[in-house]
């Protein structure tokens, strides 16, 4: 087995958190646990290249009562979505595809497609491009969001269906009308599950193959992948089986059976410091001990807000933020109802997980939770907490 070097860690005054309030997140978040509302978490913070903090707290199953630990595996959702983003731009940097190429040059099921509207069914004027794939602009939609037609066309073929393999995924896909004109509204979608295939069309390689060999074992990201090995299995962290707000629990991944999709939108199971690795990578601007997966300036180029003045639609990309290929975009230091830094880049997944880099401060933040219903209060709460530590 290959050894990886161990990120380095260090006191939090050594690299500008004040101790008392890093360890003040930490309280809070026992806090939570204390009360019935948590089951558990892992929490890091990182700044100039090392980890300043890395605690668990709570169970890892409240089912067992197993305790959190910091090499817990979690279901990280969309958190996937940032890594095939950045599997899509190692093929851009290899000459093997354009971000202006329309979708459908690669998976033709996406040509002569048709957008639902109400006067019926209207022809696309722009074809989707793989950037609009990457910027959620390519008039897709994800069946929960809202209860459109077509919504509820994702529902009926039942789009989150892990039984079908990406390539019949992207056909059933395609066989439904677009929800928006291609590049006129950011909406967020299962366009990046589409771009997990896309993957395994220009690559020739299964989509968990591709990024095994081309970015997990680079970078040392041991315990990421779609499912979890039986050995590892007393890793896993779960949600509570009973909602604590008193909300119908969300049913979630199964990451113990291997499944025929491999979801470049949300399918992928991960560990604090495995995603830590992935992390500093892209704070490095591409580059991990040695190993290079971007040049500096795709990573600078992905990080850049790609929407302008395309309008987004609905509430989850909040006020100061626009869209770059797989992650938002800080565009105003004010305007959005946490603190950061113009530049800064985020993305969570559905069951509470979250990640923010800030590179104006040489910082990235995660916390690690299986709590899905309360996502929306967790996420803005640890990032209250972080910008608080810093001195």
């Amino acid at each position: 087995m290959t050894a990886f070097k161990a990120l380095p860690h260090a006191h939090p005054a050594d690299v500008g958190l004040c101790p008392e309030r890093t360890q003040r997140l930490m309280d809070v978040l026992r806090r939570e646990v204390a009360s019935g509302r948590l089951p558990g978490a892992v929490a890091m913070v990182a700044r100039r290249g090392q980890i300043a903090l890395l605690e668990a707290v709570g169970q890892q199953d409240p089912g067992t009562g197993a305790p959190m630990k910091t090499d817990s595996i979690f279901r990280i959702y969309s958190m996937t979505k940032p890594i095939v983003s950045v599997a899509v731009m190692m093929l851009v940097e290899r000459g093997l595809l354009l971000l202006s190429d329309p979708v459908s040059r690669w998976l033709p099921e996406y040509a002569n497609q048709r957008v639902a509207s109400a006067n019926g069914l209207e022809p696309v004027r722009n074809p989707a491009t793989v950037q609009d794939l990457l910027r959620h602009t390519a008039g897709l939609t994800y069946e929960f969001l809202g209860d459109s037609p077509v919504q509820r066309a994702y529902a009926q073929v039942k789009i989150a269906s892990r039984d079908r393999t990406n390539e019949d995924f992207s056909r059933t896909l395609a066989s439904v009308p677009l929800q928006f004109q291609p590049g006129s509204v950011w909406a967020y979608s299962r366009a990046t599950d589409v771009l997990g295939r896309l993957i395994e069309v220009v690559s020739g390689q299964g989509l968990g193959a591709f990024l095994q060999s081309e970015i997990f074992h680079p970078l040392g990201m041991v315990d990421t992948g779609f499912a979890v090995p039986p050995e590892q299995h007393h890793r896993i962290a779960e949600p509570f089986a009973h909602d604590p707000d008193g909300g119908v629990p969300m049913k979630v991944l199964e990451p113990r059976q291997r499944p025929a999709m491999e979801g470049g939108g949300g399918g992928l199971m991960s560990t604090a410091m495995d995603y830590a690795r992935f992390l500093q990578c892209l704070r490095n601007r591409g580059t991990l001990n040695g190993v290079r997966l971007l040049g500096p300036h795709t990573v600078d180029y992905m990080t850049a807000d790609h929407l302008g003045d395309i309008p987004s639609d609905g509430t989850l990309l909040p006020p100061g933020h626009g869209f770059g290929l797989g992650f938002a975009v800080r565009t105003h230091v004010g305007l959005s109802p946490v603190p950061g830094s113009v530049g800064l880049y985020y993305w969570g997944g559905i069951a509470g997980t979250t990640f923010f880099v800030d590179p104006a401060l040489d910082m990235y933040a995660m916390l690690m939770v299986q709590a899905p219903n309360q996502r929306d209060h967790y996420r803005p709460l640890f990032r209250d907490l972080v910008y608080a530590a810093l001195l």
